[in-house]
């Protein structure tokens, strides 16, 4: 079977709208990437993300054009809400090609200081000073390229070394969860309610010999009320619509009295009530960092 890549270029307000309709239709995941970011120098305060390319592929069967059809007809009824491109690229990737044909979009990242991801597929020459990460994310989210994730990175970066009992919710390929350890965590907790992303921080986990230093489990926030445990650190990449939800339920319970957590998958409009959500669950908003549309919060849980 041959595929079919659709891909849009559209901002960052529109890409996860954008990926939410391509994931009904596209087969093991979607990939959203940063247009002209480069690998080649440290970008500590990065660029705004003018524009995001948002991938899927399609099977080319006899179902792809009604799919198709589908695909557009959801575009058109974003765009009543919000100006998205209206018709897609179409790409044909022949069979053989189609796993691989994603792994071209992405370098050797630089983030932050010293923060240095490296695709497992690629060889790399980082620096002696550089945190190396080696990536191979699969089908689940977190390649390094989305805002949301960098925010995450540099939020890290600036809070090292971690504290000794860090947790990733909803860690997707697991890069945070790693990050964290290789910036000298003495434990990292690695939850997500997908069976895919856990199995791809695993590999991932193992990819960086730090088997010994995160757990990686299927979970949710239910799962960490349940066992009473709390954390000096939180890291908790999900959109506002699972965070609000969240602090609902008691999230503000699993960070430890003085601990931070950092919030991103956030645009601008949705800061407002996400930080009175976190305030409601016990968790003090004190810093945020931005990048175009797109906000990474901490948060701190004041001592008792």
């Amino acid at each position: 079977m041959n595929w079919i890549e659709a891909s849009l270029q559209t901002d960052g307000e529109a890409a996860e709208a954008i990926a939410d309709l391509l994931q009904q239709y596209g087969y093991q995941g979607v990939v959203i990437e940063q247009v002209g970011l480069g690998g080649d120098a440290w970008e500590y305060e990065l660029p705004p993300p003018e524009h995001l390319i948002v991938r899927a592929y399609l099977p080319e069967d006899d179902q792809a054009a009604a799919i198709q059809r589908k695909l557009e007809t959801g575009l058109h009824h974003l765009g009543q809400i919000y100006p998205v491109p209206q018709q897609p690229t179409y790409r044909r990737v022949p069979e053989e090609d189609w796993a691989e044909a994603w792994k071209v979009h992405y370098k050797p990242l630089r983030i932050g200081r010293h923060l240095y991801i490296r695709p497992a597929w690629l060889e790399g020459a980082p620096d002696p000073a550089d945190v190396e990460v080696v990536l191979d994310p699969g089908v689940a989210f977190g390649t390094g390229t989305h805002p949301s994730t960098q925010l995450c990175l540099i939020a890290l970066e600036t809070l090292a070394p971690p504290p000794a009992r860090v947790l990733d919710l909803g860690c997707g390929s697991g890069i945070l969860a790693i990050t964290a350890a290789r910036l000298g965590a003495a434990h990292v907790w690695a939850l997500d309610t997908d069976a895919q992303a856990v199995s791809a921080t695993n590999n991932n986990v193992a990819l960086n010999h730090l088997t010994d230093r995160i757990t990686a489990q299927q979970g949710s926030l239910d799962t960490l009320l349940d066992s009473g445990q709390q954390f000096e650190l939180a890291l908790v990449n999900i959109l506002a619509k699972v965070i609000i939800p969240m602090c609902k339920q008691g999230l503000g319970r699993i960070i430890a009295p003085g601990g931070v957590a950092v919030f991103s998958g956030l645009i601008q409009e949705q800061v407002e009530e996400v930080e009175a959500a976190l305030r409601a669950t016990g968790l003090n908003p004190y810093r945020r960092r931005t990048m175009g549309e797109w906000v990474g919060i901490e948060a701190k849980r004041e001592s008792t």
